[in-house]
């Protein structure tokens, strides 16, 4: 039931399945796969800012445990620790810590080198999103394949409050305008919501459906990773067509779910517009996907390109110049109600309680923030001098693994 043209853009869903399936994905995916890309900082113990909530999801499946890296022996790392009696007990052990799906901290020492070297490379200037602060001792390097974003039972009175948030108060909404679907409200089909949306410029309107996209992106990798089967002998995830349903299905969601799929679309069209403008970064040959393997380091830098150069290739992008282009002193001022709205979701965040859940959540946020940056830098972007450094446009090593990982998502 997703198909056809998307509003406000010149393009439709068929062009960007057969675009994304055959041709950006798989070697997308390939990139993710890589060291540069797979350990992202984060800083899941920050505060919540917002209201006094301790309510940490109890689940083991969002527990955030690592096991400190100089207590693992590669072996269990690499998944082979059968061989030493020694290290099959701290193996059980760090099982039993960290559990399933708890986030897993454990780096190897070559990799711990590495990422000294990376964070020398960061430099901070983000504009969209409260980033963590890389420095702190809270500050954590993950390894995003061994902590995949998917259901963790987290769900009910504290998810709901989240996102309740981000829709009341982010999205520039009247509180007298009910959003679909909102629970214990009398729904007229959304048809106030929609009037209202329609009416509201061009860049509210996408601000509402980029957030909508991100949830609906996150709504499907929970239910295409389900656990499905929860014995003492084993825990099976795999896709669970009923929950995929009920928050997508046409008729369950009184016409809702296509809207909402619709809207991930049009988020990949402007997190792909923002790829094929930030080319022109990536290709100095200053900039290195540095690990400290320099063959590995080589390829990687050569296949990230032609994923940004076939990016650029596609036929019929989002054009973003319809954005912030009216009265000069009314488009500034939209434009920082903007950035702050954004902001402040991605401080939102740290009030998951859900660990693996904040984890992929402020990853996404960090993503679509570095997404915006890149849109509203297009002038310094095309001013970076092709050798030496880049001051007027600079992304940190963080924002480069979260754009790229929020993409993949």
């Amino acid at each position: 039931q997703v198909t056809g043209h998307l509003d406000d853009c010149a393009c439709d869903v068929e062009t960007i399945d057969a675009f994304n399936n055959y041709k950006l994905f798989p070697r997308l995916n390939e990139l993710l796969q890589s060291d540069y890309f797979r350990y992202y900082k984060v800083n899941l113990k920050k505060p919540c800012p917002f209201w006094n909530d301790n309510s940490h999801c109890g689940i083991r499946d969002c527990a955030v445990q690592p096991c400190p890296s100089d207590e693992v022996p590669d072996g269990i790392r690499s998944g082979s620790y059968k061989y030493s009696e020694e290290a099959n007990n701290l193996a059980e052990e760090c099982e039993e810590a960290k559990r399933l799906g708890a986030v897993d901290g454990s780096l190897s020492e070559k990799t711990q080198q590495a990422v000294l070297q990376w964070t020398q490379h960061d430099d901070s200037s983000d504009s969209f999103c409260e980033a963590d602060d890389i420095y702190s001792p809270d500050a954590e390097y993950v390894d995003l394949l061994l902590n995949p974003e998917r259901y963790t039972g987290y769900k009910g009175p504290d998810a709901w409050k989240i996102w309740n948030s981000i829709y009341e108060e982010n999205c520039f909404k009247p509180q007298n305008v009910r959003r679909p679907l909102a629970p214990g409200r009398g729904d007229d089909g959304g048809h106030t919501f929609y009037k209202w949306l329609k009416g509201v410029c061009v860049e509210k309107r996408a601000f509402y459906k980029l957030v909508s996209g991100l949830h609906a992106s996150i709504n499907i990798h929970l239910s295409a990773r389900y656990l499905l089967q929860d014995t003492w002998s084993e825990k099976k995830w795999g896709p669970n067509v009923t929950e995929f349903q009920q928050r997508f299905d046409e008729v369950i969601t009184r016409g809702e779910g296509p809207r909402r799929l619709k809207n991930l679309y049009f988020l990949y069209l402007i997190e792909l517009r923002a790829l094929s403008k930030v080319l022109p970064f990536f290709e100095r040959p200053a900039f290195q996907l540095y690990t400290g393997n320099k063959t590995h380091d080589t390829e990687m830098k050569k296949m990230l390109l032609e994923i940004l150069h076939l990016a650029k290739s596609f036929p019929l992008h989002f054009d973003e110049n319809s954005f912030f282009a009216g009265n000069k002193k009314e488009a500034a001022k939209l434009k920082e109600e903007f950035r702050l709205h954004f902001k402040n979701i991605s401080k939102i965040m740290d009030c998951v309680g859900c660990f693996k859940c904040r984890l992929w959540g402020k990853l996404q946020t960090q993503g679509l923030g570095t997404v915006l940056k890149i849109l509203f830098s297009e002038n310094l972007i095309e001013k970076i001098p092709e050798s030496g450094p880049s001051y007027g446009f600079q992304l940190t090593r963080q924002e480069i693994v979260a754009l790229f990982n929020a993409f993949g998502r």
